[in-house]
């Protein structure tokens, strides 16, 4: 009895001290709540004026802010419709949308309005439909009371009370199919005071696919429910298609602009970590909560969350955001560009400003038959078998990395140079990969490459000759010799060619 005495006298300190200090407790979370908003505090009345039809966007523009100082009603009217579209060049996909798009139409309300929901299943659809509102306060988040059938329209209304960014999402059986096939987007909830203004407001959504082909078999590739259960995307994408941000579709910003992403994931399985290659977040408003971080280099994204995120830019540049999960960017899709075109600003980035071949405790013996390979051409005297012993050195510092020791490559990813039906067609192909890089398809071998080689360009043109002089006499390939004069007038051809950066 005495112990038992003990702990509640305990437990009853404890208690005290809570609520005496201020911190979490009844008294904690509503002083939390009051700073942070919170349902309790969303309801500010009846809508006011007239009512008002909701600007929708497709990706990945956003709606303008709604520079109200009162809660309305505003309707929103929101259409389901299946539609096959390209997932990657040349493969087809089947996708169930809001709006046509994957993501769906971004919807952009105010704390306290009131949202009269039109929800529409158009009448060549094969699946009745509904939708789940993150941000919606009941039971299922709309989605009981919009169930729709094909040639059918649903309503239901609700008032935003949480200010954020929230994800919406089909949740009819199976859910993981719909949210698969593309039935996700965001819906933003201003504060009552609005978002700060900012340059550019962007929508970005990732979402992973599974198909039963593999990645980038072309056709018409169904959905794989196998795939899908196990967690192995085909796709992990932003915006639906690879591709979808970049070259003339890619995001855009000036030097000395504040960009704000509103960065969704719709899963249905994977998290996101998302990154922008050469930018730190100045602000992060983590899962779409409240309280901002600051000077965040990535930031993780739940299937089904969103998060809000700045940045100021100082220099040009092609800025590329992945999921930093990285094979999912450069092998799964998850890849975009925010191209930023405007004056330099040396003081902030230089740029490349040195390269040189470096290697290492390796340098002595390796350079060796560099330095003789450069001798003897300034005499006039070289051989090819000094190019090749040259060309040797400065391709396992510069190349092996990607094509490797032996020149096989990597299947699928780098295109070999041994043996290379490629490079036998036009041996002059080695000094033009070498100076002017390689982008887009090419077919090596009978297999199928559509990888990106930056530019070697800061190699002198004696060390192009060397090093194409040593792949076309190695590995089965046809042989020859390439002249320090002949790189000269292969990179004469394309003087503006610069190095790619990461």
């Amino acid at each position: 009895m005495r112990h038992l005495l003990l702990a509640v006298a305990v437990l009853a300190a404890g208690g005290l001290a809570g609520c005496s200090s201020g911190t979490p407790g009844v008294g904690g979370a509503n002083a939390a709540m009051a700073t942070t908003g919170g349902s309790a505090k969303g309801d500010f009345g009846p809508p006011m004026g007239e009512p008002i039809r909701a600007i929708l966007t497709s990706p990945p523009q956003v709606p303008p802010p709604t520079n109200r100082s009162y809660p309305a009603k505003v309707i929103v009217e929101l259409e389901v419709i299946e539609k096959e579209m390209e997932i990657s060049e040349g493969v087809r996909y089947t996708f169930w949308t809001f709006g046509g798009t994957v993501p769906g139409s971004f919807i952009r309300v105010r704390q306290g309005d009131t949202v009269e929901f039109h929800l529409k299943n158009a009448p060549d659809s094969k699946m009745p439909h509904n939708i789940d509102l993150h941000g919606v306060t009941g039971p299922g988040g709309g989605a009981a009371s919009s169930f729709t059938a094909p040639g059918h329209e649903s309503q239901f209304t609700f008032k935003a009370l949480n200010q954020g960014i929230y994800v919406y999402h089909c949740a009819t059986a199976p859910v993981g199919m719909h949210i698969a096939n593309g039935m996700y987007g965001l819906i933003l909830v201003e504060p009552p005071e609005g978002l700060p203004p900012v340059d550019h407001e962007y929508y970005v959504m990732q979402g992973d696919f599974y198909t039963t082909g593999k990645y980038r078999e072309k056709g018409h590739q169904p959905f794989d429910m196998e795939k899908a259960i196990d967690e192995h995307p085909t796709y992990v994408l932003f915006n639906g298609h690879e591709g979808a941000l970049t070259g003339d579709k890619a995001l855009v910003a000036g030097p000395n602009q504040t960009v704000r992403l509103f960065v969704g994931n719709g899963g249905p399985n994977l998290i996101s970590s998302f990154h922008v290659i050469g930018e730190i977040f100045d602000r992060v408003q983590p899962e779409g909560g409240t309280h901002p971080q600051e000077n965040v280099q990535t930031t993780l994204i739940p299937a089904g969350g969103a998060a809000i995120v700045e940045f100021h830019t100082e220099v040009p540049g092609s800025y590329v955001m992945v999921d930093h999960s990285i094979f999912r960017a450069f092998n799964k899709g998850a890849l975009a560009i925010l191209k930023v075109d405007g004056p330099e600003n040396k003081a902030i980035y230089s740029g490349k400003e040195v390269d040189s071949v470096y290697l290492g405790d390796r340098s002595e013996p390796n350079l060796k038959a560099v330095r003789t390979a450069a001798k003897a051409h300034a005499a006039g005297k070289l051989t090819k078998d000094e190019q090749v012993a040259a060309g040797k050195q400065l391709f396992t510092g510069t190349c092996s990395v990607c094509h490797q020791d032996n020149g096989e490559g990597l299947k699928g990813v780098f295109p070999p140079l041994a043996k290379s039906d490629y490079i036998a067609a036009d041996p002059k192909r080695v000094v033009r990969a070498i100076l002017h890089g390689l982008s887009g398809k090419v077919t090596v071998n009978g297999t199928e490459y559509n990888s990106v080689m930056p530019p070697m360009n800061q190699l002198t043109d004696d060390e192009v000759a060397n090093i194409s002089t040593y792949v076309l006499n190695s590995w089965g390939n046809p042989g020859g010799q390439v002249s320090a004069q002949e790189a000269a007038a292969v990179r004469a051809e394309n003087p503006n060619a610069t190095q790619a950066e990461h």
